[in-house]
This record gives C-alpha cells, structure tokens and sequence, in this order.
C-alpha cells in the first residue's frame, strides 16, 4: 500500500454523500465513508486515489510536484490583497426623497440641511481614490438619494476625470438611485460619462409600496427604469431587492417581477441590521425565514431557466464563481481577508473616510469605531493608521476561532463589522452568529444542489458564470 500524506481539506455530509473542499475550493463529491477510508489508509488502485492526488486533497511526497500549481492557484483566489482598494463610494447626501420602512443609511427628508458633501470633500475624495494602486476604480455615488445632488455627481466625475489624463486607471462609474429623480440634467451626465444606473426594486408594486414608503413608489420606480433604459440603453440599467418582512411571504411573485421587467437576473438580498432596519423585534425569526425564501427563490429560478427564460441569481452566481472558477469574486461580503478597506472605502457627506458602507451606518448611530479618518488626511495614515492594523488582526477567517475550522470557510468571508454591531466585538462569535448561519445554510445548500442534481444543474450553473 503506497504511503501518501494528507493535504487541508474538509468535508461536509449532505444525504448520503461526503463533499471534500480543499484550500483551493476545490470540491470532490463522493460516498458516506471515504474520508475515514482516506485517513486510514486508501489503496492505490481506488478509484477515488487518482482524483484525490490530481485535485491536491492527498500529495504522494513531502513536497507535491505541482506545489507550484498549488501555489499560484491560491495566490489568484487572494489576489484582490495586491490589486489595491478597486471599490470607492462617495456619500453624497442623506438627502432622500423616499421614506424607505428599513432604510439603513437613517437618510433624511429631502429638504434637510447640513447632511450634503462639500465639493472640497468631494476633491479630497477624488485624490485619496487615486491613491489607490487598483488599475480598476469604481466610483459609485451613493445617499440617501445623490441624483439630488447632480452638481456634485458632474464635479466629481469631471476631477477624476481630469486626474485620469494622467494616471490611464480604468474607472467605472455608478450611480445608485432610486428612479425618482431621473431629471434630463442627471441622464446627460450618465451618458456622457458612461455612468451605471444601479436602482431598487423589491418586487410588485403592493411590496414595493409598502417598502419604500409613498404610494407612488412602484409607479415612479418603473417609469424611471423605462425612462433610463430609453437614454443610456438596457444594458446599462441593474436592480437589486431588500426582504421585508413582507417580501418573505412573496419569493416567486418578486421573481416573476423582475422576469416582468426585462432584468435577467437579481439579487436576493436580506435586510441588514443597520439603520432603521436595526429596530427588527425578532433577528432569529427573520433568518431563518429568510434562509427558507432564499432556497424557494433559488428553486423557483432554476425552473425557469429550464424552462427555457435564463434569469441569473446573483448571489448564488457569486458563491458559484468561488467553486467552480479559479479567480476571486471582488464581492467584499465573501472575502477573507475581509473586503472591508481592502476592496472598500467610503468616502462620507460628514467629511470622513469609513471602512465600509456599513461602517457609515453605524456612525449615524453615533459609533464610530470604524471610521479611518478625515478626507483630508494622507492616504497612508488612513490605510496603514493604527485602527486599519488593529481590524488587520481579526479579518481573515482562516484565523477565526469557529470559522478556521469550517468546511465552507473558503467560499465564505469575515465581516469585523458585522460582528462589531450584532456581537459587541469585531472578533466575533460564530456558535451564535445570525450572519454565520445564513452564508453557511445557502453555501451549503448550493453545494447539495451540484452533489445530488449535477446533471440538471450545472449547465444552468455555468451559463450564469458565462
């Protein structure tokens, strides 16, 4: 019997089957039993034994022959950690003109003073954005509601712009708005600067209504998505949902909606607790149920894809990208080391620069414990200051007591802040952690769906990834 050493890996059982992940998310689905037959001693002739070396989970020497292999392939699953921050928001205003039942920026009425961005914020912004050594720069203009502030949208474009001459970055742009103040001023600015529409839609207008507040909501959303549509093209026009307590009644009518609407995919999305979101009675009640919408939106959007309408989940496609693709996501919510500052930074209407757009949230609440420092400040001593190496200590979940030792770790990410506001610290406490459940349940439930329907799910799998 040939000698052979283990390589990290680990498994989770899911009816009548053993899935082994390695370091790499590489996934083996194979029968109850193997990983005891694997640990004590498998022959060389099983049929598993070729698959196991080849996908690095056993190596037959000290030193793998394709260690090299192994390597690189772990360096590009990381390698979002040498590109630099790629993500940069710019807080224009709390400044809305809808009353959102769970808005978690805590925005304010439409009228309100003192809560706008300064155009010297917004050069200072500008400046630390260059900063950043990414060669890709988004710039994503967010509120309360920035189309009210379309002067400020054109002068920050128009800077980095100007910056740009000289420094050749790709910059994306992104507005995200709620349709309602779509004026001919703020579309002409998104066609002449190629700016993303990124809007809202929580579903039918009776879930929409409720959700956001004015009776008008649905009918102003749509009119604006149309409205964009027709002056940037469809193309340039996404959407994403929030689940209401409300909107977990109703996950195939949501669907049914965006399918309505032309949209070939959406993201569902729960609520987080920030803002006035933060005032939900039951945490618990709210996950679990989430968790069960999640998995009859996900089934229901595979039957449509069979049935021939492809419409792509977006947060399953994000999860699926880890699995079955070599490459990172650029998504900051599943990144460890944690998304936050490395892929994220938030440049506040308050004149501070912030971890994460939650992280500016929480200072609405007047807790500021991750705020970085003033937009005016260098851009070393806000990324290497003394606070950024203090959260550097506790944002990689392969250190993380509870989640180092999880089989779906490295499809997952680390969240200090999340755990900051639900939890008390930054560290954490997985056992009880609401954030915790809901990843691993749904990364667990993909998984179950490619080890037990791999015949009728993964081409519709690999046609969201293309």
């Amino acid at each position: 019997m040939k000698k052979y050493a283990l390589l990290p890996f680990n498994f989770i059982e899911t009816d009548g089957k053993e899935v082994l992940i390695n370091e790499l998310g590489d996934m083996l689905v194979v029968g109850v039993g193997s990983v005891e037959k694997i640990v004590k001693r498998l022959p060389i002739d099983d049929d598993l034994y070729k698959s196991l070396v080849a996908n690095f989970f056993i190596t037959e020497n000290p030193l793998p022959p394709l260690l090299d292999v192994y390597a690189s392939r772990l360096k590009l699953k990381k390698g979002f950690m040498d590109d630099g921050t790629a993500l940069h928001i710019f807080v224009l205003t709390l400044r809305c003109n809808q009353n959102c039942t769970y808005c978690q920026a805590t925005s304010r009425d439409e009228n309100a003073q003192r809560c706008s961005m300064t155009k010297e914020m917004m050069a200072n912004a500008v400046n630390l954005m260059f900063h950043s050594p990414s060669k890709h720069l988004t710039m994503e203009f967010q509120g309360g509601e920035p189309s009210l502030e379309p002067d400020l949208i054109k002068y920050g474009i128009e800077k980095a712009e100007a910056i740009n001459l000289t420094e050749k970055r790709k910059i994306t742009y992104v507005l995200c708005t709620n349709c309602r103040n779509l004026t001919s001023e703020v579309l002409e600015i998104c066609k002449k600067y190629n700016v993303q529409i990124s809007t809202s839609l929580d579903g039918p207008d009776f879930i929409h209504n409720a959700n956001r507040g004015k009776a008008d909501s649905y009918q102003k959303t749509i009119s604006g998505i149309n409205k964009a549509r027709n002056f940037l093209g469809k193309e340039k026009v996404a959407a994403l949902m929030t689940t209401s307590e409300l909107s977990l009644n109703y996950p195939k009518e949501i669907v049914d909606e965006y399918v309505k609407n032309g949209f070939d995919g959406m993201f569902l999305r729960a609520l987080n607790p920030y803002g006035l979101a933060s005032e939900n009675d039951d945490w618990r009640r709210y996950n679990e149920r989430f968790i069960n919408f999640y998995k009859t939106a996900l089934n229901y959007i595979i039957e449509l894809n069979q049935n021939g309408t492809f419409f792509r989940e977006e947060y399953a496609t994000i999860i699926l990208r880890k699995i079955l693709t070599p490459y990172t996501t650029g998504f900051v919510d599943l990144q460890s080391p944690a998304g936050i500052i490395n892929s994220v930074l938030i440049y506040n209407y308050d004149g501070y620069v912030y971890a994460s757009d939650e992280s500016r949230m929480l200072a609405e609440k007047g807790d500021y414990t991750f705020r970085l420092g003033k937009l005016s400040d260098k851009y070393e001593d806000i990324i290497y200051g003394e606070k950024v190496r203090r959260i550097a200590k506790i944002w990689s979940n392969e250190v993380l007591a509870g989640c180092s030792n999880c089989p779906v770790r490295v499809y997952c990410g680390a969240d200090p802040v999340r755990n900051h506001s639900t939890q008390g610290d930054m560290y954490g406490f997985r056992p009880s952690s609401l954030f915790c459940k809901k990843n691993k349940a749904i990364i667990e439930y993909i998984i179950s769906l490619i080890a037990h329907r791999e015949n009728e799910v993964m081409p519709i799998f690999k046609s969201w990834l293309r």
